[in-house]
């Protein structure tokens, strides 16, 4: 299945560090090589990198690493395709309208069932699961508001909605309307926040090391979200299965527990705080 990876933060960050770690899982140090995306938030619009090349070699992903975008919300995404053909329409992340915001979604997992979305307005520009189920959540969304609702109650709908679609399947997503996160997860889904003092980390993929204390402020709050770890030296918490987490601007504001779950066996994670 594909991979995720997620920022949201109280100041504008760069990403560099986690994604070049990130994007070495795109044909590198894993198989997840039908396709990269990287979406970040400016203001109330989203400047979006997609390629159906595999990202550790893309030149679209060269060019994000050379540019170094401040964001306060950033999801990016590795394909392994499980169901559409490998195109730049399939490529995570989606992007739809609602309520006069742009709002970005990546899915990692696979859905064997999913609602006729025939008469529905908002409807799929490709084939796959991942985007059906976001068209599914968008429609839902705008159908029981037509005004935008509180971020409770969008919380506690999505919460709703997501829990019917994992009953057709594996359902890990991230999504933001650029004032929030959400995460969602049914396997496998991490995150860890750097907040002071900072420190040391050195990423797993290729031993890259950072010194987070020449770059951070002391009031800088960032958190990560990722499908597996990316540091060695950092704790990470893994998310249980059905658990549902909100975070804005570094912090998390809402949280829906789940129920533990073993991950999947990959012979690398399986408990539920991970030094890694």
């Amino acid at each position: 299945m594909c991979q995720m990876l997620a920022m949201n933060c109280n100041t504008p960050t760069d990403i560099v560090f986690s994604f070049e770690g990130f994007r070495r899982r795109a044909g590198m140090t894993d198989s997840h090589s039908d396709g990269f995306g990287i979406a970040f938030f400016e203001g109330k619009g989203v400047r979006v990198f997609r390629d159906d090349q595999p990202g550790a070699v893309s030149p679209i992903a060269d060019c994000v690493k050379q540019y170094h975008i401040k964001s306060l919300n950033v999801i990016a995404h590795i394909r392994k395709a499980t169901q559409g053909v490998v195109n730049i329409e399939n490529t995570h992340p989606f992007i739809r309208e609602i309520w006069g915001e742009n709002w970005v979604f990546a899915h990692n997992g696979n859905l064997n069932a999913l609602p006729d979305l025939s008469s529905c307005y908002c409807t799929p520009i490709g084939d796959t699961d991942s985007e059906a189920a976001f068209c599914y959540i968008a429609a839902k969304l705008k159908e029981r508001f037509c005004r935008k609702p509180t971020e409770n109650e969008i919380f506690n709908t999505i919460k709703e909605l997501a829990a019917e679609l994992a009953q057709h399947g594996t359902f890990n997503f991230i999504l933001s309307n650029g004032q929030w996160m959400i995460a969602h997860c049914s396997t496998n889904l991490h995150y860890l926040t750097r907040q002071a003092p900072f420190g040391v980390a050195q990423r797993i993929d290729d031993d890259g090391i950072i010194d987070f204390s020449n770059y951070a402020k002391d009031t800088d709050k960032v958190t990560i979200i990722t499908t597996f770890p990316l540091t060695k030296d950092e704790i990470w918490a893994k998310m249980e299965h059905g658990g549902m987490v909100m975070f804005k601007d570094g912090v998390k504001i809402r949280e829906a527990i789940g129920t533990p779950k073993e991950a999947v066996d990959d012979g690398t994670l399986g408990c539920t705080k991970i030094a890694a």
